[in-house]
């Protein structure tokens, strides 16, 4: 088990305030944990590390493809491409430049729940960073000329995603899976919806989620707390506050299969369940069931799939875990005349997971895999920043490692075998299939599923 001294993980919910500002602070010293909230509803969270040169920040906005609906069907992500295209004070280059001139990076992304702006620079330019973000987020132009430009764009992008067929069968899956609920829908949005967006109801979604109370930032490197609430109340604080929460319905999954029969080199094909959400106490489980499944070199279906068989290139297993509910997928590429092997040992090995208890070797080398990934992840700014994000937004509190460790090691090899008795039960076992195999000939693989 990993030792973490209890000093570097408890922090004290004292508060005080600051300018109409209530800050967490640290217990003692040695922990560099702090948060803040600024009037406006703003939640800034940071975590101090002398001894490193850069400074990795971000602002995280809950918003995402699950908060559209199918008119406006990738509004969120086409916002995210907007940002970056000139402000009142900054054309698209000068924001280019600004952070290629000091060697940094800037970047962003869309999910289905978050859509997140970052930069990593060096510490002695933090004030430019948060100047720079700051007024992307607030002075967006949204010019309609750089609008047209930008859907020609972002459809390209889509095209991309439809001609790449191990990109597509993800979001053919989802959609699949997830049938009318938000869930389903594709990030990029559609051809369709994309190319008949207007300024109107691009301003419309983006004044209504881009508040005050809706936006996280975080930082992690070497600054002070102070000091950099301090440039944000500068730069974010006439950000609205005011935030109209609506609730996300939560959906339903149920046993599907459906088949896009083309002309391919190569069969595409996920197989998924309903899995524990991102903050379901199942989480944990569901963690070290995936790494042992297929979320490995080592595990089961890479071993069997490929390493034995020689059945497929690419052949893995994961989690997808949202507010409400989550999915485990198992995705593989493979010939034609081997799909319906493939599908058949991919369900012989969910069987094994529900009527059979996983080695306790099995089980030791997924909890060492993932502890170890978590203290490399802890090495990288980048890293520390996204865990303070979204501990906080699913959390809504710091979660030390010592937690997650202990969280970690109380799974035991009953708790997989009662997960997977749960999540891979026939009548919500569903199937998506790209390629030139019939769909009478992928359903036939599926034996005694009922789906």
């Amino acid at each position: 088990m990993i030792n973490i001294p209890s000093a570097l993980t408890a922090f004290s919910l004292k508060t005080f305030s600051l300018n109409q500002i209530t800050t967490v602070r640290p217990l003692d010293e040695v922990s560099m944990y702090n948060k803040t909230v600024l009037s406006n509803g703003i939640r800034v969270i940071s975590e101090e590390i002398s001894h490193v040169r850069s400074v990795s920040m971000g602002v995280w906005v809950k918003c995402g493809s699950r908060d559209e609906h199918n008119a406006i069907n990738g509004i969120a992500h086409f916002i995210e491409h907007m940002i970056f295209k000139g402000t009142k004070n900054r054309s698209a280059f000068d924001i280019a430049f600004q952070i290629d001139s000091v060697g940094g990076i800037m970047n962003a992304f869309t999910g289905k729940e978050l859509t997140a702006f970052y930069v990593k620079i060096p510490d002695y330019h933090l004030s430019m960073a948060i100047d720079l973000l700051g007024d992307i987020l607030r002075n967006s132009l949204f010019d309609p000329a750089e609008i047209e430009k930008e859907q020609s764009v972002v459809l390209q992008e889509i095209h991309m995603v439809e001609e790449t067929p191990d990109e597509y069968i993800h979001d053919f899956f989802e959609k699949t899976f997830w049938g009318g609920h938000p869930l389903g829908l594709p990030i990029l949005g559609t051809i369709e919806t994309v190319a008949n967006f207007e300024r109107k109801t691009i301003i419309d979604f983006f004044t209504k989620k881009y508040r005050g109370e809706n936006v996280v930032l975080t930082a992690a490197g070497n600054l002070k707390h102070d000091n950099l609430v301090a440039l944000v109340c500068s730069a974010f604080g006439s950000l609205e506050r005011e935030f109209v929460k609506k609730e996300s319905t939560k959906a339903g999954v149920c046993s599907k299969v459906a088949v896009v029969e083309k002309d391919m080199e190569q069969e595409h094909i996920i197989i998924g369940a309903g899995a524990p959400s991102s903050t379901s106490h199942l989480r944990y489980p569901a963690l070290l069931m995936n790494i042992i499944l297929g979320g490995s070199a080592s595990s089961r279906l890479f071993q069997e799939i490929r390493e034995k068989r020689g059945l497929a290139y690419s052949i893995r297993s994961y989690h997808a875990p949202y507010r409400n509910e989550g999915m485990l997928g198992v995705y593989t590429g493979t010939s034609d005349e081997k799909a319906r092997d493939v599908i058949i040992l991919i369900l012989k090995e969910l069987d094994r997971l529900k009527n059979d208890l996983v080695t306790e070797k099995e089980l030791c080398s997924a909890r060492e895999l993932i502890k170890g990934h978590m203290l490399l992840s802890l090495e990288s700014t980048d890293n520390r920043m996204t865990r303070l994000a979204r501990n906080e937004i699913f959390f809504g509190r710091d979660i030390p490692m010592e937690e997650v460790v202990a969280n970690i090691e109380d799974v035991s090899r009953e708790d997989i075998k009662t997960l997977a008795g749960d999540v891979f039960r026939p009548d919500i076992l569903s199937l998506a299939a790209l390629g030139k195999v019939p769909e009478k000939d992928i359903t036939s693989g599926l034996r005694g599923y009922r789906v």
